[in-house]
């Protein structure tokens, strides 16, 4: 699919995720109005207040930045900061879904991997915009000088929860405008790709995002990661912000419970590496060309979906809660871990791109040096 025609779509996606955004954010205001407590409750309109207003367009300032004298120039910051916050959502999101768009297109045999692999897109793409735009939001807040890293981490972690089903909606929007975009065109072949190439290459990138859920996310892992830097100064405390983009697992697993409990828990972890895995094993051959930046972006999706799968998981076998307020607790936790899923889906889609490269030219050798000597008897 050709830049031109996958660019539709693409821009289609992003606008339709940027309209999206905003218009929860605009409807943050309703639950201040008189009743709104009442008729949702509390506890519910405390969790969808937390949600919507990372992505309110009207400012919220505390009031001891309104009442001083460059209280007007904090507004202007905040403005600033959602201004960076929409064109970034759409820019990332365009970018990405481009990518995805011409390498992964929705055509027949495609739909439902392009459509999962745009909606874990659509929740990197918002979670990307926040992180970019919270330095804004620090300043406009009065207090950019204390712990910046921490607040940076705070910011950078919020507004996940509404992304994922409102990025759903957006991939099934950017799939739909691909098939009017294709409807004329003849699918695309796979490509053939060696099994013993496909499954190492997998198995490198899946042990690449193992060393997030496994050995930095086991709780004395994480302790130290938490606490190596120490000190005073503007940049002395990158603990919170080094475990939201290095760890993928829980940041304290159950403790003082069976065996059972801890192996319920661990299997989420599981399911998490089987998703990365499969998804790197029939990637090389699904995509039209098996780059190094497509196999990068669907390997973050592929993570990014794990993670969902993983957190499903817990909510249905560990947790196995159904009050309002536990499926409000299960809904908060949607979209963690989505920072990490960056890093270290990019690292194994490198990985397993270079190590399919590798391995694929050991394979295809022999076969030649045997075509060869087949040919000259």
């Amino acid at each position: 699919m050709e830049y031109r025609h996958a660019a539709v779509p693409a821009v289609a996606g992003g606008l339709m995720l940027t309209l999206l955004l905003w218009w929860a954010g605009a409807s943050a205001g309703a639950l201040d109005l008189d009743g709104a407590t009442g008729a949702l409750g509390i506890e519910t309109a405390n969790a969808l207040r937390t949600w919507l207003l990372p992505w309110a367009y009207d400012p919220q300032p505390g009031a001891s930045v309104v009442v001083t004298a460059d209280g007007p120039s904090y507004l202007a910051l905040h403005d600033t900061a959602m201004q960076i916050r929409f064109v970034a959502v759409f820019l990332f999101y365009a970018a990405g879904a481009l990518l995805l768009v011409r390498r992964l297109p929705a055509e027949r045999g495609r739909v439902w991997q392009a459509l999962l692999a745009l909606w874990a897109w659509g929740v990197v793409a918002g979670t990307l915009a926040v992180t970019v735009s919270a330095p804004w939001m620090i300043a406009s807040g009065g207090r950019g000088s204390y712990r910046f890293l921490p607040q940076l981490a705070a910011l950078a972690s919020t507004g996940r929860t509404v992304l994922v089903p409102l990025a759903l909606a957006t991939a099934a929007w950017t799939v739909f405008v691909t098939r009017l975009a294709l409807r004329n065109a003849e699918p695309r072949a796979r490509g053939d790709v060696p099994a013993r190439a496909a499954v190492v290459a997998a198995t490198a990138g899946t042990a690449v995002v193992a060393v997030s859920v496994v050995v930095l996310s086991y709780q004395t892992n994480a302790a130290r990661i938490q606490t190596m830097f120490t000190g005073g100064g503007f940049l002395s405390e990158p603990g919170d912000l080094l475990r939201q983009w290095l760890l993928l697992s829980a940041w304290s697993g159950p403790s003082g419970t069976g065996l059972g409990d801890w192996l319920l828990v661990r299997f989420g972890d599981v399911l998490l590496l089987t998703v990365v895995w499969c998804a790197l094993r029939w990637l090389p051959g699904m995509l039209t060309r098996a780059s190094v930046p497509a196999m990068a972006a669907c390997t973050v999706c592929a993570v990014v979906l794990g993670l969902l799968v993983r957190h499903l998981w817990r909510v249905v076998a560990v947790d196995g809660g159904t009050s309002s307020w536990h499926l409000l607790q299960a809904a908060s936790g949607l979209g963690d871990g989505t920072s990490a899923a960056v890093l270290w889906g990019t690292l194994a889609g490198v990985t397993a791109t270079v190590v399919l490269r590798v391995v694929g030219r050991r394979t295809e050798a022999p076969a030649q040096a045997a075509d060869g000597a087949g040919s000259g008897g």
